[in-house]
């Protein structure tokens, strides 16, 4: 500022003694000391925020999808004070482009110690994670704690390669007011289903859909499509690694009467859970997440879910089959903390820290995640929401045809669903599912050879 400048002095006639001049030696020497200290601080600095996403060698990072990290204080806590030293960071991640950012950060040398996947990932992931070591869980004790589904999904060669902290599935939601109104009972069979939705699909003098039977049929309005066809391949005996069959034409044919035929769902109508929330929709296929949706939208509509419709059996024994979609944590194979990692979660995976982990969410919402152990089954099957989906998890199956995982374009759903979708919809325009199919069997090869699945 003006104010500190100094003025230059006038020259006095009178000598003045000259001060010491500073030695330029010893100048020279402090800047450089003082510059090799700022160089090495940023040195040190940068090696250590290399990989950002560890912070301290005893730290473990954790990248999550759906809980806040209020809901899991109690257990991170708990851990800690039980394994002084140990540390868990949970990082919250958003669901937008989650599998793109986890891939480049795992490319990147600067991925998490555990991360969440898809139960369908593992193709996508397999270089990347570690396996679970014996002492964790044993190949034996995993498929007797875990539902069947799991040991197969989160197994890649010989090795399993992730835990599961929760389970979830396709169910049937009921409009309970609607069946009371019509005195209908809850179908147990796609053909109950079919004939309790014509019954329950009501029009006005136009010809336009007040309310809805089911939402089945289309792909641009039913949230669910991916898992509701794939639920109808599989319960046909479907091979989807080879959809051109007779048996895929028969369940491709199925899945779009409801709209073509039947006239109970429209690509007119709002997507099929706006529809259900809104009180329009009688029967809504979707996992137990969604249920936190719909009383948001609509605190006051009273519906619960049921099991999903199966086919006609053929013998008394023969099991039903479900659809299984659920997360589950993986650890990274390069992550220097990985001993602890999978100690952490074997922590996690406990009876009684999952139940810790579903009363605490609970407090935030309707319910917790429901729980992967097969075991505690008895804990939720009377459960309106989630009892349905608990109930048949034993017999779950599933596939890649699996929508709201948000894998990105190139991700191995997203690309399986198009080609199916595709097929839906020239169905719907008219051709025969035969021909449809035809290139869904050409696209599913090139896509499962991308993540080295060999198609027999």
């Amino acid at each position: 500022m003006e104010s500190n400048q100094a003025t230059t002095p006038i020259q006095s006639e009178i000598p003045t003694e000259s001060k010491k001049s500073f030695p330029k030696k010893l100048t020279l020497i402090i800047l450089g000391g003082v510059l090799l200290f700022v160089t090495g601080f940023f040195v040190i600095k940068s090696l250590l925020s290399r990989n950002s996403t560890i912070t301290t060698a005893n730290e473990i990072v954790w990248w999550g999808l759906w809980e806040d990290e209020t809901v899991l204080k109690t257990v991170i806590t708990d851990y800690e004070l039980k394994n002084p030293g140990i540390k868990i960071k949970y990082v919250k991640q958003s669901k937008e482009d989650y599998r793109e950012r986890l891939t480049n950060a795992l490319a990147k040398g600067t991925g998490p110690d555990i991360f969440r996947i898809h139960n369908t990932w593992v193709p996508m992931f397999k270089s990347e994670l570690d396996k679970v070591p014996a002492s964790i869980y044993s190949a034996s004790e995993f498929s007797t704690t875990f539902y069947p589904v799991a040991t197969s999904d989160l197994t890649a060669g010989a090795n399993l390669v992730g835990i599961p902290l929760e389970y979830d599935g396709l169910s049937l939601y009921i409009n309970e007011e609607i069946f009371e109104k019509a005195g209908k009972n809850v179908p147990n069979t796609w053909n109950e289903l079919r004939q309790t939705a014509r019954e329950l699909t009501i029009k006005d003098e136009n010809g336009t859909i007040t309310q809805a039977g089911v939402a089945i049929g289309r792909t641009e309005n039913v949230d669910h499509w991916p898992e509701i066809l794939g639920l109808m391949m599989l319960q046909n005996g479907v091979d989807l690694t080879k959809p051109t069959s007779k048996l895929a034409e028969d369940a491709l044919d199925f899945y779009t009467i409801f709209s073509q035929s039947d006239g109970v769902w429209d690509a007119t109508l709002p997507s099929s859970t706006v529809a259900f929330a809104g009180g329009k929709l009688a029967m809504y296929f979707g996992p137990s997440w969604r249920s936190f949706e719909i009383r948001l939208q609509n605190p006051n509509l009273k519906f619960r879910t049921v099991s999903v419709p199966q086919l006609p059996k053929t013998e008394a024994n023969e099991p039903d089959v479900t659809y299984a979609s659920y997360w589950a944590e993986g650890v990274w194979a390069r992550s220097k903390n990985k001993t602890e990692a999978w100690k952490f979660l074997r922590f996690l995976s406990e009876s009684d820290n999952l139940q810790k982990l579903y009363n605490d969410t609970s407090k935030t919402r309707m319910f917790g995640e429901p729980y992967p152990r097969q075991y505690m089954e008895s804990l939720l099957k009377d459960h309106p929401i989630i009892g349905s989906t608990i109930s048949g998890a034993k017999t779950a199956q599933t596939w890649f045809l699996q929508s709201k995982t948000w894998d990105g374009p190139t991700g191995i759903n997203s690309q399986i669903n198009k080609y199916f979708e595709d097929a839906i919809n020239l169905v719907n325009s008219g051709k025969e599912s035969k021909i449809a199919l035809e290139p869904v069997a050409q696209g599913v090869i090139q896509v499962l050879s991308q993540y080295g699945i060999k198609v027999q």
